[in-house]
């Protein structure tokens, strides 16, 4: 037979309740692992979507639902203009607008302003090839301001500017 601290056989559910009932009094031993039920872990309820992703992905997507493509493909004009001009160039000129697929850069000197003017068709061909196709039409070149004589302690009312001044 067996002895009194042996559990009973477990070939029966009686002999698995009176070892559960004797482990709860603190008599016998506990439930051996392999009778207790067990316990999957919970799979999650979330799909796909909660995966880990770039935040570039996640900047883009948003870009493309609300529609700023267009806008941001413009502000490369501002913040690549070294880049799509060279170094060169972009030390002596700034893009200051762009609307309507026109492109306003204002330059240092009027060579300058000169120079951007010969290179204006290679720099929309450039520019519409980063940008897409007939996103800039034209670039509009300003030169330096020039001073202004109509004000100031030597200006006068209704006078015609410096050719007044010099005789």
């Amino acid at each position: 037979m067996t002895e009194p601290d042996e559990p009973a056989p477990r070939d029966d559910g009686l002999g698995l309740a009176r070892d559960i009932a004797k482990s709860y009094r603190g008599k016998g031993s506990p439930v051996p692992p392999s009778a207790k039920r067990r316990i999957r872990p919970a799979k999650p309820a979330r799909g796909a979507r909660d995966e880990p992703s770039l935040l570039a992905d996640l900047l883009g997507e948003v870009v493309n639902d609300q529609g700023w493509d267009e806008r941001l493909a413009a502000q490369r004009v501002f913040t690549d203009w070294a880049g799509i001009v060279g170094p060169e160039v972009a030390q002596h000129s700034e893009v200051i607008a762009f609307d309507d697929g026109e492109v306003e850069v204002r330059t240092d000197s009027t060579a300058w302003a000169t120079q951007l003017r010969l290179l204006s068709p290679r720099i929309v061909a450039k520019l519409n090839e980063l940008m897409g196709d007939g996103s800039v039409l034209r670039i509009i070149v300003r030169g330096p301001q020039a001073p202004s004589w109509k004000k100031g302690p030597r200006s006068i009312r209704g006078a015609r500017g410096p050719r007044d001044t010099y005789g």
